[in-house]
């Protein structure tokens, strides 16, 4: 018989179907329902990057498989079975579904990360809390992986896909060395700067990192997708960035949103949408490198640092 390690895979979350929205906004907005108008922008958006069709959570569920699957057949650990539970943010399975899940399953030690490479207190660090609060709870003893913003694989899978966009601008005629690559990544509120949080230090690594593999010379980072509250967040948006560039007679842009790992709604609708609809508008090429979602080399990043917090864990 195999010890089983349970490994706790954690996300944001996405509803699983358009009737799901309402309540996923409730459950963001901490249990205060959404007007009719927020309510309808939200559902606007979904409907047009998904027509209907909900695929945004089955790129989860292959992810959370995928991992499982790389897991097992990559650890240098076969006395070792390792089982893979999802736990989200805003949705069911919840992320105390999941560590109650592993606990009814008679797993008594866990891994737990987050499909975001960088951390920050206030979103790899929220999930972590909540995960620990609940194990602690029903007896399970969880380790975390605080983040793997600089994996060699994870930085090489953004940089094969910045090469792939490039060699795309070149086919249409534009010089390489003149495309600006945006680095972008999710805004938080400008209030982490004073409590030292890593996140914008991480995210500037990543984005140094691939750069300079790829032989990127022309490149800055812009945060996207802010929220809209009273205080300030990070900056400067993406938007206004675009819009910067064009007065620079920037004409060719490539996004590259490290901060994300798959297509969801602030990849589909903030970029492909509103972002090409401002480059149009401005009179730019806009492209954005394709997400990571289940690529080998994100799921070997992830099962390096999983198995690596494991061994960890085993020798204190």
């Amino acid at each position: 018989m195999k010890n089983k390690v349970g490994v706790l895979v954690m996300s944001y979350g996405t509803p699983e179907s358009m009737e799901g929205i309402e309540a996923y906004y409730t459950h963001i907005r901490r249990g205060h329902a959404p007007s009719p108008e927020q309510l309808k922008e939200l559902a606007d958006r979904y409907e047009a990057i998904v027509g209907g069709v909900f695929p945004l959570r089955e790129n989860t569920n292959r992810q959370v498989a995928s991992l499982q699957e790389t897991l097992n057949r990559d650890s240098r650990h076969p006395e070792v079975e390792f089982v893979c539970y999802q736990g989200l943010k805003h949705a069911s399975p919840f992320i105390e579904d999941g560590v109650e899940a592993m606990a009814k399953d008679g797993i008594s030690k866990a891994v737990g990360i987050v499909l975001a490479p960088h951390y920050s207190t206030m979103s790899v660090g929220s999930y972590m809390k909540r995960a620990k609060a609940k194990a602690d709870e029903v007896g399970v003893e969880m380790t975390f992986v605080q983040s793997y913003h600089m994996h060699p694989q994870l930085i090489e899978a953004f940089t094969r896909r910045v090469n792939e966009k490039l060699a795309l601008f070149e086919e249409a005629g534009a010089d390489r060395s003149k495309v600006r690559v945006l680095f972008s990544a999710h805004s938080l509120p400008e209030k982490i700067l004073e409590l030292g949080d890593p996140y914008p230090e991480q995210l500037l690594e990543t984005s140094r990192a691939v750069a300079e593999k790829a032989d990127v010379t022309s490149w800055q980072f812009a945060w996207q997708s802010a929220g809209r509250t009273a205080e300030p967040w990070l900056g400067p948006d993406i938007l206004d960035t675009l819009r910067n560039l064009s007065k620079e007679e920037v004409e060719d842009v490539l996004v590259a949103p490290i901060g994300f790992v798959s297509d969801h709604l602030e990849v589909l609708y903030d970029l492909d949408i509103e972002a090409q609809q401002v480059a149009k508008e401005l009179d730019l090429r806009l492209m954005r490198i394709d997400s990571l979602n289940s690529d080998p080399l994100y799921m070997q990043t992830l099962s390096d640092a999983v198995i690596g917090q494991w061994e960890m864990a085993q020798a204190e």
